[in-house]
């Protein structure tokens, strides 16, 4: 072979070899972006499913709540690719060229962590849910006494002309079973489905004289209502659909008369953003034990109390149902049973390590659809708090060749 026709050899390897590392990393970018991906969105879950882990924990142990929030995540990858050729060295290949191909993938992850305090721990851990939230969990099918059960920190009806608190708390006998029995039987509604949740919606109409509307006033009015003009009564009907709060009911609000919808209206707007109403009635589903009154929502922190004190301080029990309710499917003794040991629990999904011992959600035995229920919840419960964690001005992911 002569030195020319070495040259062209060595040109034409050296091009394929730098195809062939093209081609090799148009191939490593998409899975590297995958796993990139997976990977970090697998250690994100994980850690907030630690976070709320350990601060049951730490509401366990009278210590104080604390999350810190991962704001963002820049994750960069640097592809670099070599290629050439070099004469072989042993054999009758000596004279020959052979080909060498390098290359090497560098990631830079650069992670923004952010600690929830001051302003913003008060809006995403001390305010109350408001009913907006119930309502959307309870629209994507979940057990309504779960959600009452983790969210409602009381129950309030009216007695003898005076309204009475039921607590969510092991601890008030009473009040934590008359609260436990009206989520049971709310529940057995639930599983006929018949139990309906809709925001109550009424049309109001206003008469007024015309000659008392300006035409500057007829077009403000026209934006808000809608406008009909009698020309008998010479005088203006003003019309607008009202939406009131949210009412829990064993029948459709909606065939309800407009005078009854709206003297519910009424009584629900004098409730808090924070309150969930219900209405049971005779000669409905569940009607033979009816109920009328209002849940209050409490703050995410206070669920954490909830489940940690449940660990050993203020434990549930079991409550059965009220005779006037029927069967239901499930009425577990705990709103998302725990687990405490000196050791690691075998068969847990997650678990953690806080002063000496190991906590857990106890995710074996019969019940385990719905302590991961649970944890599920609370994890979207955390993730609809108020606020949001600020993020830092980085893309997401950045891959660079």
């Amino acid at each position: 072979m002569t030195i020319g026709q070495r040259s062209t050899s060595l040109a034409r390897l050296t091009l394929a070899g730098i195809f062939c590392s093209l081609a090799m990393t148009g191939c490593l970018s998409p899975i590297t972006l995958n796993r990139a991906v997976t990977t970090y969105d697998e250690a994100i879950t994980d850690a907030i499913s630690k976070q709320l882990l350990i601060n049951i924990a730490r509401a366990n142990q009278h210590q104080p709540i604390h999350f810190t929030g991962v704001s963002n995540i820049a994750a960069t990858f640097d592809f670099r690719v070599s290629a050439g050729s070099t004469l072989a060295f042993t054999g009758e290949a000596g004279r020959a060229l052979m080909p060498i191909f390098g290359g090497s993938v560098a990631e830079n992850p650069i992670i923004s962590i952010a600690p929830i305090e001051g302003e913003e721990f008060t809006k995403r851990l001390l305010t109350p849910f408001q009913e907006t939230k119930f309502l959307l969990l309870l629209r994507q099918r979940y057990d309504i006494d779960l959600l009452l059960r983790l969210m409602a920190q009381e129950l309030r009806v009216t007695e003898n002309g005076q309204e009475v608190a039921y607590r969510n708390t092991p601890a008030d006998r009473t009040g934590y079973e008359m609260f436990r029995r009206v989520v049971t039987h709310l529940s057995s509604i639930q599983d006929q489905n018949h139990l309906y949740a809709e925001p109550l919606v009424y049309n109001r109409t206003w008469t007024i004289p015309a000659n008392s509307i300006t035409a500057e006033g007829f077009q403000a009015l026209e934006k808000e209502y809608l406008v009909t003009y009698s020309q008998k009564d010479d005088s203006y009907t003003l019309r607008k659909q009202i939406t009131g709060q949210i009412l829990i009911t064993n029948y459709d609000p909606a065939t309800l008369p407009p005078d009854e919808r709206a003297r519910l209206i009424d009584e629900t707007e004098e409730g808090r953003l924070n309150d969930v109403s219900f209405d049971i009635r005779p000669g409905h589903i569940g009607g033979e034990y009816p109920l009328k009154g209002d849940f209050r929502l409490r703050s995410f922190n206070a669920i954490l109390n909830f489940l940690g004190r449940s660990l050993e301080e203020d434990p549930e029990y079991q409550v059965d149902k009220d005779p006037r309710t029927p069967a239901v499917h499930d009425n577990p003794v705990h709103t998302m049973e725990l687990l405490l040991s000196d050791g690691v629990p075998s068969g847990a999904d997650l678990s953690i390590q806080s002063n000496g011992k190991y906590y857990a959600v106890n995710t074996t035995g019969p019940l385990a659809r719905w302590n991961r229920e649970a944890f599920q919840m609370l994890y979207l419960l955390f993730q609809m708090t108020v606020s949001e964690v600020p993020r830092v001005g980085i893309p997401s992911i950045t891959i660079a060749k």
